[in-house]
């Protein structure tokens, strides 16, 4: 009889053995671009916390915006 540590590291060997990744089709990625699949709820408060963010601590970058310290664009 198999030891019950050995059988859960085969358990979770195997489990990880059959992750995959999955090919998404051009035709189903619509269902992908639909606005109720963003973690955004509104984007335009998302896009002024950004905003917000890099003109007070002039913390840019990977937004695309401009800005400095001081607020002013």
């Amino acid at each position: 009889m198999v030891p019950a540590f050995v059988r859960s590291i085969l358990l979770l060997l195997f489990l990880a053995a059959t992750t995959s990744c999955v090919v998404v089709r051009a035709h189903e990625r619509e269902h992908l671009a639909k606005r109720a699949m963003t973690n955004d709820v509104d984007p335009g408060e998302t896009r002024f916390k950004e905003h917000e963010r890099g003109s007070r601590e002039g913390a840019t970058g990977g937004a695309g915006q401009p800005g400095g310290g001081c607020g002013c664009n």
